[in-house]
């Protein structure tokens, strides 16, 4: 059979033949490849856009098969995902601030850790949900914040 682009993890791979696939029922099977046994579960599934989430030996792969409209689409640059512009921190319960993570003037990206918030005797770390630059911090460790207080404010 001819090899196969595949999409794992937001990187391409070519796969090709070798691998046998065994299904136990209709959400866990057996991979063997070069003699290893790889057990595996079917988290999330979508037929219509070629995407699977697997669950193999006990960690998390995305998977999406290569279509024809894929390279298309990356040309026209409708791949890319929109990430929103951040313009305040709220605080999202009430709480202690147990350690800010960011400065005043600290770029940030989507998923950079912001600040640790203690709640119900656990510590709750903010990520940064989009991107901007770090323009006021209005608290500092140790403080207690009312839900809805806004914590920081970016530019």
């Amino acid at each position: 059979m001819a090899n196969r682009t595949w999409n794992i993890d937001g990187k391409e791979v070519i796969g090709n033949d070798g691998a046998i696939l065994q299904w136990e029922d209709d959400t866990f099977f057996n991979l063997s490849y070069n003699g290893r046994t790889f057990f595996g579960e079917v988290l999330e599934e979508s037929t219509e856009s070629n995407y699977l989430k697997l669950k193999i030996n006990h960690r998390v792969f995305e998977v999406r098969k290569k279509g024809e409209l894929d390279d298309l689409i990356k040309e026209l640059g409708l791949d890319v995902p929109k990430v929103r512009k951040l313009k305040e921190l709220e605080a999202p319960m009430p709480g202690r601030i147990v350690n800010i993570a960011v400065s005043i003037g600290q770029e940030l990206n989507v998923g950079d850790d912001i600040l640790s918030l203690e709640a119900m005797k656990m510590e709750n770390v903010l990520k940064a949900e989009g991107i901007g630059v770090v323009k006021t911090i209005n608290i500092k460790s140790d403080d207690v914040v009312e839900k809805g207080a806004v914590l920081i404010e970016f530019e």
